[in-house]
């Protein structure tokens, strides 16, 4: 009878050690696809706000605000998880030279156990864009 209760109990522990790990699995490659999601999403979106014809004119290396948001959020909204709400706060972006301040945030629910656990998943990004000339 006692070896019978330890298996069950070492069955028990299995399964929990399973649910843990599971769960936080879920919230890392979450956090992970989030923050590169950010950090591409970010860069592309620059580069597509590039002001060709300041460029071609002055030579300095400028970005378009209002087309940096609006290829930024597109983009975000093609890549993002749908299981996630996301919250898009732009800081600050500066047309020259080229920086945004970004920050996403989501929420991550859980029941592994009878509690639902929420937790904040929040990413931020300074980014300049840099060119090779």
């Amino acid at each position: 009878m006692r070896e019978s209760l330890w298996g069950v109990a070492v069955l028990m522990l299995g399964f929990t050690v399973i649910a843990l790990i599971y769960f936080f699995q879920t919230l890392t490659n979450t956090e992970e696809h989030n923050y590169y999601l950010l950090k591409e999403t970010a860069e592309a979106a620059m580069v597509d706000a590039i002001d060709m014809g300041a460029y071609k004119q002055y030579g300095t290396v400028k970005i378009i605000r209002e087309k940096f948001v609006e290829s930024f959020v597109r983009r975000f909204a093609e890549n993002a998880s749908l299981a996630n709400e996301y919250k898009i706060e732009i800081y600050d972006i500066k047309e020259e030279p080229p920086k945004v301040s970004i920050k996403i945030s989501s929420v991550q629910t859980s029941n592994v156990t009878e509690d639902v656990v929420t937790f904040d998943i929040v990413d931020k990004i300074d980014a300049i864009l840099e060119t090779p000339y």
